[in-house]
């Protein structure tokens, strides 16, 4: 693994999604789970998030596109908790949930409401 990669990773992993939720995760891994979650952490965040062409904010926009569209859910909390970190606003949140309303249907729409208004909530946003 490229180490350099990796502390990119890491930095950038820890920006958006919180230190204590990531230094929480690669605690929690063992030797089963963490060659994955360093792979991750370098390949994901070090060479997906780690370049300056899109910035993060637009980033996380993107990912809750995609994993809204995926019904990835649990992912979709955390990525929507990562997405305030980043700037990313209620109103945003609310139109990219309906982007995902408009392509990938309302019953999915409507899990992303259900966990964004979690979110929303536990950061007073509401």
């Amino acid at each position: 693994m490229d180490e350099n990669l990796f502390e990119k990773g890491l930095e950038k992993r820890r920006a958006t999604l919180g230190q204590e939720y990531v230094d929480n995760n690669l605690a929690a891994a063992d030797e089963f789970t963490r060659p994955f979650q360093e792979a991750m952490t370098a390949w994901c965040w070090g060479f997906g998030w780690g370049d300056d062409v899109i910035d993060e904010k637009t980033r996380s926009m993107m990912n809750l596109s995609m994993i809204g569209a995926l019904g990835k859910m649990h992912e979709w909390e955390i990525h929507c908790r990562g997405a305030i970190n980043n700037g990313v606003t209620k109103e945003e949140i609310r139109a990219i949930i309906h982007v995902v309303g408009i392509y990938c249907g309302v019953p999915q729409s409507l899990e992303c409401f259900r966990v964004a208004r979690k979110v929303l909530e536990e950061k007073d946003m509401l």
